[in-house]
C-alpha cells in the first residue's frame, strides 16, 4: 500500500504545483514570456546550422546557374562574332572583286577587237610547273580559242595555250616558251621578248648594237606576230648591256603584270569580218607580174 499511496501523493503534489503555477501565470504572465524567449533561443540554436547549409546551397546553386548562363551567353557571343567576322571578310572580298570587275569594265579594247572576262581558278608557276600557266573558268563553250591574247588592266598576260569545254590554260609571257614581238614606245626599236621562267626577268632578243633603247622604256606589242594587237603594253626595260663580241644588245625587262596576284583576266577576240583578207591570185595577176 505504501507504493500506490506514495505515487498518489506525488501526483497530488505535482498537480498542486501545476495548478499553483498555472494560477500564478494567469495573473502575471511570466511563464509565457519565459517560455517564448527560451523556445526561440533553442529553436534558433537548432535551426541555425540548417539555415546556413540552406543559404550556402542556395547561393552555390544560383552562382552555378549564373555561370552556366554566362558561359552559354559567352559561347553565343563568340559564335556571333565569328559569323560577323566571316560575313565581314566575305563582304570585303566581294567589294574588292566588284571594284576589280568595275575597273575591268573600263578596259578599252584595240580597234577591231572585242573582249570578255574570265576568272582565274588555278596557278601553275615556279619550279614545280613544267610551264608557267594559269587556268581560267572559260572554255570552248564560251568561244575561247587557242592563241587568243590574254590581258589585264596593266598589260599583256600571255595567250591561250589549250582550251577545254569549260576551262582553258593560259601560257604566261614569263614562260620560257613564250615569244612576243615588241617595239619600244619611245625609240621604236623592234625586238622579240622572251620569257625565262617565273621569277626571272624577260629578255629582249635581236636588238642591234646601234639600236636606240633606254632603261625604263615601255615595250609595246608590235602586232607582227599575228596573235597580239598592236600597241598593248607588255613590259618595261630594266637593264641594257653592250658587248664587243656580239652583234646584239643584252636587254632585260620586267612584266607589267603581277602574274601571281591575278584573279580575273580579259580574253581578246578579233571582231568577225575585220580580219585582213588577201585577194585570191588569178591568172591575169600572174601574167601581169611576169610582164613586170
Amino acid at each position: 500500500m505504501k507504493g500506490p499511496k506514495k505515487i498518489a501523493i506525488i501526483i497530488l503534489a505535482g498537480l498542486f504545483v501545476y495548478l499553483s503555477l498555472y494560477t500564478w501565470n494567469l495573473r502575471t504572465g511570466h511563464l509565457d514570456a519565459l517560455s517564448s524567449y527560451t523556445g526561440l533561443d533553442i529553436s534558433g540554436t537548432v535551426l541555425r546550422p540548417g539555415i546556413w547549409v540552406t543559404d550556402t546551397v542556395s547561393d552555390f546553386w544560383h552562382r552555378y546557374v549564373y555561370f552556366v548562363g554566362l558561359k552559354q551567353e559567352n559561347d553565343t557571343l563568340k559564335a556571333e562574332a565569328a559569323t560577323l567576322k566571316r560575313e565581314n571578310m566575305l563582304l570585303h572580298a566581294q567589294a574588292s572583286s566588284a571594284e576589280r570587275l568595275e575597273r575591268l569594265l573600263d578596259f578599252t579594247p584595240p580597234d577591231q577587237w572585242e573582249y570578255f572576262g574570265a576568272r582565274v581558278i588555278a596557278h601553275r608557276m615556279g619550279p614545280a610547273g613544267a610551264l608557267d600557266t594559269l587556268a581560267v573558268d572559260k572554255g570552248s563553250r564560251a568561244d575561247v580559242e587557242d592563241d587568243m591574247p590574254v590581258v589585264a588592266l596593266d598589260g599583256i598576260v600571255g595567250r591561250v595555250l589549250r582550251t577545254g569545254a569549260v576551262t582553258s590554260s593560259i601560257l604566261l609571257l614569263t614562260d620560257a616558251n613564250s615569244r612576243i614581238a615588241v617595239i619600244g614606245a619611245q625609240h621604236r626599236a623592234p625586238a622579240m621578248l622572251a620569257g625565262q621562267g617565273y621569277g626571272n626577268q624577260l629578255i629582249l632578243k635581236y636588238i642591234n648594237q646601234n639600236a636606240e633603247i633606254e632603261p625604263n622604256e615601255l615595250l609595246l606589242s608590235s602586232g607582227l606576230s599575228g596573235i597580239f594587237p598592236k600597241g598593248l603594253p607588255v613590259a618595261r626595260v630594266t637593264r641594257i648591256q653592250r658587248s664587243d663580241i656580239s652583234l646584239f644588245l643584252t636587254v632585260m625587262a620586267e612584266p607589267l603584270v603581277d602574274m601571281a596576284s591575278l584573279e580575273e583576266i580579259l580574253l581578246l577576240k578579233r571582231i568577225p569580218g575585220t580580219l585582213p583578207s588577201t585577194p585570191p591570185v588569178t591568172k591575169e595577176d600572174t601574167h601581169g607580174a611576169a610582164d613586170q
